[in-house]
């Protein structure tokens, strides 16, 4: 009897604590600073920090509301963080959450654009972030070792994950079609054989999955605003759609059809709603319109914003603000370029990142209310696996094009390496910011900051 009381008050005393909105707030600006990477190096920072350092959300919580913004257009990672402020703060929460993820990354790439415009090659922001991209790299792999352990739990799971990765990676399966797939296998799959599909197929692993101080609040009944109502969908319809393209349709009014403005604000909103796999998967056919099409980028030059996309923090999304700035820059015809251009890339983060707030707040309750639907459950499970397979392709993408300086595509659409081409020195920053941050355990910031100072260091002395 007192050791049941004994362990009742151990778990009273590791119990997590609800944050505040302050702490919250903090968190969410550290996350947003810090969020190096792309979306595998983003949910990997937000695991450690929400699930496992703070434990404000439970591991399988964090996982179902990932597997939802994995179906969602749009950078998945921040869809993600607005779904963990809404359910901490409600929408003010979501809000927070969703801005702080996005703005450092937009200050530095506005900055890094207007450089661009202005001298074309930055030398010393180019060696600064040399030495990122391969602590960038480690980030990454550690977000495939993480999410893996948690979501590959059996044989069947690790198959699902390995035909993703053949899917996506050797046969160029579009991202929706492996989502809609998976879903299919996990939803028939719980019919047939429940255990490899469901939540007891996780064994001791899945135990200490109420201590999220997210779980214990719904236990508590306390999230009242996560239960969807009759006029919960068209509320936020209504408020959302005005918010998202009441900009374009005043611009378009004021100015006209053929404008920039009106061009960039239509075709940007319409890749809100079709950027299903993030932003490699929207790459080819942004690059393709903003350059053929549209005639707003030189070639080559789609590659030049992601790469200072890719060195960055926050989505990767953020290269369509390149096209954005540049867009307005050359083709608005106004006598202050750089201020037409800055213009032009806050148009595009308007209508590229207003539409992530909608699909949560308008989606999330009514996931939230099927999180016990076993079936729903197995088909997002399978899903995550799934995904997995995905960042794994998203490592070895970023691999090659770190480690080697010519990469070239295959017969069979993939791509493969020069061997000759290899850069020895960003091989060799990354073989250090792996050790540091899997074998070391040095946090992220100390290990960017000083994979950074190593690449200008390199860059330097090899001329």
């Amino acid at each position: 009897m007192s050791s049941l009381l004994s362990e009742e008050s151990a778990d009273l005393i590791e119990a997590p604590a609800v944050p505040s909105f302050r702490e919250a707030t903090k968190l969410w600006a550290k996350i947003g600073l810090l969020s190096f990477g792309g979306p595998a190096g983003q949910i990997a920072l937000m695991h450690r920090e929400l699930v496992e350092e703070k434990r404000w959300i439970g591991e399988q919580r964090f996982l179902h509301a990932l597997n939802y913004c994995m179906l969602l257009p749009g950078p998945e990672a921040q869809q993600l963080a607005i779904y963990i402020g809404w359910l901490l703060h409600k929408t003010i929460g979501g809000l927070v959450a969703g801005i702080l993820f996005v703005v450092p990354g937009a200050v530095v790439m506005l900055t890094l654009s207007i450089l661009y415009a202005l001298y074309g090659d930055a030398p010393l922001v180019d060696s600064l972030f040399f030495g990122v991209k391969a602590a960038v790299l480690a980030i990454v792999v550690e977000a495939v070792i993480r999410i893996g352990r948690r979501a590959l739990k059996n044989r069947v799971m690790a198959a699902i994950a390995l035909c993703a990765f053949v899917g996506i990676y050797v046969l160029n399966v579009p991202f929706p079609l492996l989502v809609l797939f998976a879903g299919l296998v996990g939803w028939v799959g719980n019919g047939i054989a429940p255990a490899l599909f469901s939540g007891a197929a996780h064994g001791k692993d899945e135990a200490p999955d109420a201590t999220g101080a997210v779980d214990l609040m719904f236990e508590r009944g306390e999230l009242a605003h996560t239960r969807p109502t009759r006029w919960h969908a068209p509320r936020t319809i209504a408020i959302w759609l005005p918010i998202w393209l009441g900009p374009v349709v005043l611009i378009w009014a004021f100015t006209s059809a053929n404008s920039v403005w009106t061009q960039i604000g239509g075709f940007f909103s319409l890749m809100a709603v079709v950027t299903f796999g993030g932003a490699y998967a929207v790459l080819a056919y942004v690059a393709q319109a903003a350059v053929g099409s549209l005639g707003w980028l030189a070639p080559g030059e789609m590659v030049d914003g992601l790469g200072l996309a890719e060195t960055t923090p926050g989505p990767l999304i953020l290269v369509l603000q390149f096209v954005g700035f540049l867009a307005g820059l050359r083709h608005s015809g106004s006598p202050y370029p750089l201020f037409a251009g800055s213009l032009g890339a806050l148009l595009t983060l308007w209508v590229t990142f207003t539409p992530c707030f909608f699909w949560i707040f308008l989606g999330a309750p009514y996931i939230e209310a099927l999180r016990g639907n076993k079936a729903l459950s197995a088909a997002l499970g399978a899903i995550t696996a799934a995904v997995v397979g995905v960042i794994m392709n998203l490592a070895l993408w970023f691999a090659l094009h770190v480690i080697f300086r010519d990469v070239r595509a295959t017969g069979l659409g993939t791509e493969m390496p020069v061997l000759s081409s290899i850069d020895w020195r960003a091989a060799l920053l990354s073989c250090a910011t792996m050790i540091a941050i899997l074998k070391l355990k040095i946090g992220m910031l100390p290990t960017l900051a000083g994979s950074a100072l190593a690449g200008v260091l390199l860059l330097a002395a090899s001329g």
